[in-house]
């Protein structure tokens, strides 16, 4: 391994991140009250040109009036390729008090755009006195994103985390989809006369989790369009999990218990972590680096793989 030690992300629950339109008011305190760990107010996608001021309005009030608790609360501002995202930037953090944590920048494709972003946000913070500073998250949404994923992990102490939106994504590259995440029909091999579905999400997650681990940031997988299909979630939100991602979008109530299940370690999860760990001390103190642990070898490389379930485990329950 390089001598460069790997950085550690923020360490904050991060299993499930609810969206909800900046444009629809009754919609704000049912979030504040709900399971999510981190709550995105939107001013992007879900909000029409029309009502992108109004929005801006609503979302400013409800960070300053509304009991968040302890969630992570976060505004996705519009994209640098529009009109709208400075004055999203300049009066949410001029008028929204320090309850905000975090800024989500959508559609990043380079270094530069994070750039842009932190130094308008620092420019705010000076000015106005602000005493906690605002973080970032991005979304990779494009050709140029993934393809510059890992300077865009780099670009900023600010940033925290890093989400895949896979309907932009999807028509950024070409692909022959309309379809926002799970497996596609069209994307399958033969084996006989059995298809074999694979999941075209798979590299480009991938990849976002090496360059977020690389540089100390929360990978986080983005939505699953078909809020009627429970068992599709579940199955996209467990293979995020087990490729390194900490959580995933919400972008209908019902998912939000279906991200905490996949992203919370099971008690059994928990307890083998535990138990491996305690085998280890004691081939340790024996002077071996190694030890057999239900009839399979464990080492220095399980110990680091059983202490994230138990560290994860601990921060959820904290």
């Amino acid at each position: 391994m390089s001598f460069r030690l790997q950085p550690t992300p923020v360490a904050r629950p991060n299993r499930c991140q609810l969206f909800g339109p900046g444009s629809n008011v009754k919609l704000h305190a049912k979030m504040a009250a709900s399971a999510a760990d981190v709550i995105n107010l939107d001013l992007e996608d879900s909000v029409s040109p029309s009502d992108k001021d109004s929005a801006r309005v609503n979302v400013i009030d409800a960070i300053n009036t509304l009991d968040w608790g302890n969630k992570t609360l976060s505004v996705r501002i519009n994209g640098l390729d529009t009109p709208y995202w400075y004055r999203d930037v300049v009066d949410v953090l001029e008028q929204a008090g320090d309850r905000l944590d975090q800024i989500m920048i959508p559609k990043v494709g380079c270094a530069g755009d994070i750039y842009a972003v932190d130094a308008l946000v620092t420019a705010i913070e000076r000015a106005k006195g602000r005493t906690k500073p605002i973080s970032f998250e991005v979304i990779i949404e494009s050709a140029a994103g993934i393809a510059h994923v890992e300077e865009i992990a780099a670009a900023s102490p600010r940033l925290q985390a890093m989400s895949l939106g896979a309907a932009d994504f999807a028509a950024s590259m070409g692909m022959q989809t309309t379809g926002i995440g799970g497996t596609q029909e069209n994307y399958y091999m033969l084996h006989g006369e059995n298809r074999h579905y694979s999941d075209p999400w798979h590299w480009a997650q991938t990849a976002i989790v090496a360059a977020c681990r690389t540089h100390g940031v929360l990978p986080v997988d983005g939505p699953f369009g078909d809020f009627s299909d429970d068992e599709g979630y579940r199955a996209q939100a467990r293979r995020s999990a087990t490729l390194g991602m900490v959580g995933k979008w919400a972008i209908h109530p019902k998912q939000i218990a279906l991200a905490n299940e996949v992203f919370t370690p099971s008690e059994d999860a928990v307890a083998e972590a535990r138990e491996i760990l305690a085998a280890m001390e004691e081939a340790t103190a024996r002077g071996e680096g190694a030890t057999v642990y239900k009839g399979r070898l464990v080492d220095i490389a399980s110990i680091k793989q059983a202490e994230v379930i138990v560290k994860q485990s601990e921060m959820i329950a904290g």
